[in-house]
């Protein structure tokens, strides 16, 4: 079993910035690309950033040259650095661990609010 505990969510002004971060724990030597994903109110959860176990990153078009995403293997741990933050930017975010098709846990959610 691997759990993911979400942290870093919050209130910030348009423009500002936010770390969120994902611990693993459990199995976590299993988890192949971790990623995080986001839903606003009245839409669908997308996908906002991805990263291989590797390093390689994917980034959504919506996301990309403000939001960087990160992994440490060694504290099992995932970050999402998101700065020029906008008032779109607003949702839950989700962290998503991949164990090897098809299994994936996800975690618990953290809110993130950008104000105009």
């Amino acid at each position: 079993q691997v759990q993911l505990v979400e942290s870093g969510g919050g209130l910030v002004q348009a423009g500002g910035s936010l770390r969120l971060s994902c611990a693993a724990s459990g199995s976590a030597s299993g988890i192949n690309a971790m990623g995080w994903y986001r839903q606003a109110p009245g839409k669908q959860r997308e996908l906002v950033a991805r990263i291989t176990s590797g390093g390689s990153a994917d980034y959504a078009d919506s996301v990309k040259g403000r939001f960087t995403i990160s992994r440490d293997n060694a504290k099992n741990t995932v970050y999402l650095q998101m700065n020029s933050l906008k008032p779109e930017d607003t949702a839950v975010y989700y962290c998503k661990a991949d164990l090897g098709w098809p299994f994936a846990t996800w975690g618990q959610g953290t809110q993130v609010t950008v104000s105009s």
